[in-house]
């Protein structure tokens, strides 16, 4: 009975919850003006106070309408397209921050012999990345061409530069802009979103660690992050049939960290398990990493990081309504990750008998990815709902994957791929709807979409995963495994004596 004590500060959650619901302090995304709503607030009451014109005043009217063109020598956009290059420049080194992130946890809970293999593949994800993504990825991603395919395009490789004059001072590539309104340059957007590529590409080396080829994981990462990535990208943030079916996907619960989950999942069943992770009789065996104090530190570094990954995602960050869902973002990210660790912290303890960091230290990444598809639409209760949930689920598939001889030593399959698609399914139970959608279709819409994209993660790398095993290029020797990969891989050690 003592174990289940544990439980005390998740009921405690609970009991506020229900006892602090009336408060302001829990009130509705919906309440908390979005740039949109505060535009079309001032439009309604500019209408209301303007007379009404003669028919021949407002055919000049719209005469001159017509003619008029984007002043972007003007003060407002000046301000408002450098507020948003800079500070999205800014999310963008965060995000690519979290690679060290992902490096630090992978390496910290696997064994020290296996610590430059892990770090090579992180470091190569990001370079790979970086060179695939500008030839393939950014232009499968975002092509947007309205008269091709809603399901595959491609607009071309490289970055065009906007917001370049003439020697005249006129313009010979106008500002980026989004509907006549200030957006940040093309370059900062491609750092953006190649940041979220390389996520993507990421996840997966912690479930395959200890046992894949070097070789073999650069030819998934590439693959991964050159097409499978962008093109499943494409079908929500690039415009294509996900989108016009009204899936809502703010920065990547499904799009980005679901793809990275179920594509470890498929490199995990493949690949098959560490030699001893599990005896004769199925039982798993323990085989802790050997610096938690590096996970602990990785973990931190990626909750960090996600304050470009969830924020970042508003895009326009200049004007009041903006700034202020910017940081509301940011208060229903944290709200999330909070949750998710004290849940799976509790759930861990009352399960185990002892509190276990490295379950806690999941369910802060797991209440990040749950929360990240909709940080920008649901309450604060709702945040401590869903990254709560998130947190019991990743302990739950944790011990699902062993009952099932998975071995994934990191947790990313239930981090990513479990609280990934809790993200997608909570934006359809949690928060507001987008017009023309009843809540039920709302629901079916993200679950529909859900599907489609885990999939197409799944079944694309498992086809790459199993024609790399077929041919023998996929898993080193068993001897190979024993001594470490560092030595036979990469020839030295992590750490030495001297």
């Amino acid at each position: 009975m003592k174990r289940w004590t544990a439980l005390v500060p998740l009921l405690f959650i609970l009991a506020s919850f229900t006892f602090m619901m009336p408060s302001s302090s829990w009130a509705q995304d919906a309440e908390t003006p979005t740039a949109t709503a505060v535009e079309e607030e001032v439009a309604d009451e500019a209408s209301e106070e303007k007379p009404e014109k003669t028919p021949d005043e407002e055919s000049g009217e719209e005469t001159e309408e017509e003619a008029a063109e984007i002043d972007y020598m003007s003060l407002e956009w000046d301000l408002g397209y450098t507020i948003n290059t800079l500070i999205m420049f800014l999310c963008a080194v965060l995000v690519l921050f979290m690679q060290a992130g992902f490096a630090m946890v992978e390496v910290g809970l696997n064994s020290q012999k296996n610590t430059i293999n892990i770090l090579f593949k992180n470091v190569m994800d990001l370079s790979v990345g970086v060179i695939l993504f500008l030839f393939f990825g950014y232009g499968l991603m975002y092509a947007y061409d309205d008269g091709e395919s809603p399901w595959f395009q491609f607009g071309g490789s490289m970055v065009t530069r906007d917001a370049q004059t003439k020697d005249d001072g006129t313009w010979d590539t106008d500002p980026a802009d989004s509907d006549g309104a200030p957006y940040a340059s093309n370059s900062a957007d491609f750092l953006f979103q190649v940041a979220f590529a390389a996520t993507a590409a990421t996840i997966v080396s912690g479930a395959v660690a200890g046992r894949m080829k070097f070789s073999a994981y650069l030819i998934y990462s590439a693959i991964l992050t050159g097409f499978v990535y962008p093109i499943s990208g494409y079908w929500k943030w690039g415009g294509g049939q996900l989108d016009q079916w009204g899936f809502q996907d703010f920065a990547g619960s499904v799009v980005v960290h679901a793809v990275g989950g179920f594509a470890a999942l498929a490199g995990a069943i493949i690949l098959g398990a560490r030699k001893g992770r599990f005896n004769k009789e199925g039982k798993p065996i323990p085989m802790p990493g050997h610096n938690i104090a590096f996970a602990a530190l990785g973990v931190f570094i990626l909750w960090v990081g996600w304050y470009g990954f969830n924020p970042g995602s508003q895009l326009t960050y200049n004007g009041i309504a903006n700034a202020e869902l910017t940081t509301y973002i940011a208060l229903t990210t944290t709200i999330g990750a909070a949750a998710g660790a004290v849940a799976a912290t509790a759930l861990s303890w009352g399960m185990f008998g002892k509190p276990d960091i490295t379950m806690a230290l999941n369910g802060v990444l797991a209440g990040l990815v749950g929360i990240t598809a909709n940080c920008d639409r649901v309450s604060q209760s709702e945040a401590l709902i869903i990254g709560g949930v998130a947190g019991i689920l990743v302990v739950a598939a944790i011990v699902a994957l062993e009952k099932f001889r998975i071995d994934d030593p990191v947790g990313a399959f239930p981090v990513h791929g479990v609280c990934g698609v809790w993200g997608g399914l909570s934006t359809g139970i949690f928060g507001d709807i987008p017009d023309g959608l009843t809540r039920v279709s709302f629901f079916i819409v993200q679950f529909k979409s859900t599907v489609i994209i885990c999939v197409w993660a799944f079944v694309t790398m498992a086809i790459v995963f199993y024609v790399l095993k077929s041919m023998g290029k996929l898993r080193v020797s068993e001897e190979e495994e024993v001594q470490g990969l560092d030595i036979n891989e990469h020839g030295m050690h992590a750490y030495t004596t001297t």
